[in-house]
């Protein structure tokens, strides 16, 4: 099982400098992989008709494919996550454009996890419809995966026409797509489009109960478990050594593949401060 950080989004500030000592130093501890989360848009709580939620407008998010750009020139052999980009909300041919760029800039540092997202105040400042992201989702998966292979295409999908175009550069290997959810139909996607899954949810029977629904889909599809990846998330915020070595022996045990400490929330600090954190979650897990 690797072990990697989630990038501290509202904590980290928006230093140039700090950004890069917080990658340089997570992957000098050998951290093999960093998370980012995706949110475009941040809502005013006193907006018409309010607003609630887990996010608003007082939380940072930094870019996540551009934040990636930026760190493939400064590391080595960190990989970048995704977790997740809300694809729906984002043109499909953009995005293959700039994950690619992210893929050439890195070496194939890349893995891209994709979700449907919850946000209707993103979906409509982003011009996007929200009641059908499942399903374009689904398509657009694969014209991505189409794009990065492809010299010219032409597709006529239900929600994308390309006629005789395609993104160069390319990727010079396949960029994995990883699904994150965990409702029914999201989970059936997953197993028949996906490299992986990452969960929203802990070590527990209802994560269980969805890896074992994702392993019987791909069973029917004819569909290989090897290679299959399954990424994980755990909290430092009030842990100790023995309670984050128990919380990853459970991941382990239900098949993590990958699993990626989060710093935050547990106290102001600085990029050193966040690396340290990963340092004493590491050292705990690894001893």
């Amino acid at each position: 099982m690797e072990l990697g950080a989630v990038f501290p989004h509202n904590e980290i500030g928006s230093d140039a400098g700090a950004i890069r000592a917080y990658a340089q130093g997570v992957e000098a501890l050998g951290a093999t992989h960093l998370l980012i989360y995706d949110h475009v848009l941040g809502a005013d709580p006193n907006r018409p008709g309010g607003f609630r939620g887990p996010y608003d407008k007082d939380i940072a998010f930094h870019e996540p494919l551009t934040t990636f750009a930026y760190l493939a020139g400064v590391t080595d052999t960190l990989e970048f996550v995704c977790a997740v980009l809300i694809l729906p909300q984002r043109q499909t041919v953009l995005v293959a454009k700039q994950a690619a760029e992210v893929a050439v800039l890195s070496g194939n540092r890349f893995r891209l996890g994709v979700g449907t997202g919850w946000n209707e105040v993103e979906y409509e400042g982003l011009n996007k419809e929200f009641s059908n992201r499942g399903k374009r989702q689904a398509e657009q998966v694969d014209l991505l995966r189409r794009l990065w292979m492809d010299d010219v295409l032409t597709y006529h999908g239900d929600y994308h026409t390309i006629t005789a175009a395609g993104i160069n550069p390319r990727p010079s290997k396949p960029i994995p797509v990883w699904f994150g959810g965990s409702a029914p139909a999201l989970l059936r996607r997953c197993a028949v489009l996906g490299d992986g899954w990452i969960p929203q949810t802990g070590a527990n029977d209802a994560t269980r109960e969805s890896i074992d629904t994702i392993r019987t889909h791909r069973e029917v599809a004819g569909l290989s478990w090897e290679g299959f990846g399954i990424q994980a998330r755990a909290e430092y915020a009030g842990g100790s050594a023995a309670r984050w070595q128990r919380q990853a022996s459970k991941w382990k045990k239900l098949g993590a593949t990958h699993l990626a400490v989060t710093t935050h929330n547990a106290g102001m600090t600085n990029a050193d401060g966040h690396v340290a954190r990963v340092r004493e979650y590491l050292e705990a897990v690894r001893g």
